[in-house]
């Protein structure tokens, strides 16, 4: 099609086009100059004002919100998808708070407080290697956007608490720690009590190495694995909601798939 050189006069029609033109052109700068600056608006609005566990307590508010809708949909029927085993990997190395002490596995304890006051109660590996051996293959979903296949086996955490009745099941929390108290992860106790959550000390048909949380973790796959707590050392069940290390830094508490 040809074009108007510049030194062709313009048809009432050229005019007509550049008139409607400038016009979109002006209208497109308002629209998206007004959605900027309500985005602006919006921003600050959400990571200004006072806090809440760490962040801005509207920002808070609307991850709490999340949080109770997950526990509102949250079914111990509802199971994570299974995987041949052939299609395992082992999983990256992400994360070290509470594995930088030498640890020796000879002498590791699994400390459990009863939820009826009284002296905690110390578990060898062996003993929670006695109970039941579960082994899935499920995915291991990462809140950093990855995730990789993983057949996991250990001893659900409802038949250790069927096994050793150191807490009520209709308790509502669950409180893990590593053995130097510096990573720590809060439960509601239906999670803890979903029939794929497990007291995990193999992975891909091995002993766990350290850097995966030898010689005893948490593996939950309706959990993103911020909450698959590694080398685990305590449990305890509060009667409040207890501390979670990414939610005191502005994740989600619950953080459900």
């Amino acid at each position: 099609m040809a074009t108007n050189s510049p030194d062709q006069p313009q048809t009432p029609a050229d005019e007509a086009v550049l008139l409607e033109a400038r016009r979109r052109s002006r209208r497109a700068f308002v629209v998206g100059g007004s959605a900027a600056l309500l985005g602006l608006l919006g921003w600050r609005w959400a990571s200004t004002g006072d806090e809440a566990d760490g962040i801005s307590r509207p920002l808070r508010s609307v991850l709490d919100a999340n949080g109770q809708l997950a526990e509102a949909y949250y079914s111990s029927a509802h199971l994570a998808p299974v995987f041949p085993r052939s299609r395992a990997r082992e999983p990256r190395v992400n994360g070290k708070v509470g594995l930088k002490t030498v640890l020796d596995p000879a002498t590791w304890r699994l400390r459990v407080t009863p939820a009826a006051g009284g002296a905690a109660r110390e578990f060898t590996l062996a003993e929670v290697q006695a109970l039941p051996r579960v082994e899935m293959t499920t995915e291991l979903k990462c809140i950093e956007g990855w995730s990789v296949i993983v057949t996991w086996a250990g001893a659900r955490f409802a038949d250790f608490l069927a096994r050793y009745p150191l807490a009520d099941t209709s308790l509502p929390y669950v409180n893990l720690t590593t053995p130097d108290g510096k990573y720590y992860v809060g439960l509601d106790m239906a999670s803890a009590l979903h029939p794929q959550t497990l007291l995990c000390y193999e992975m891909n048909g091995q002993p766990l190495t350290p850097e995966h949380g030898a010689p005893l973790r948490l593996v939950t796959p309706v959990k993103y694995g911020i909450k698959h707590i590694k080398r685990l050392g305590s449990i305890s069940f509060p009667p409040q909601r207890p501390a979670d290390y990414w939610a005191d830094r502005g994740y989600d508490w619950h953080s459900g798939l």
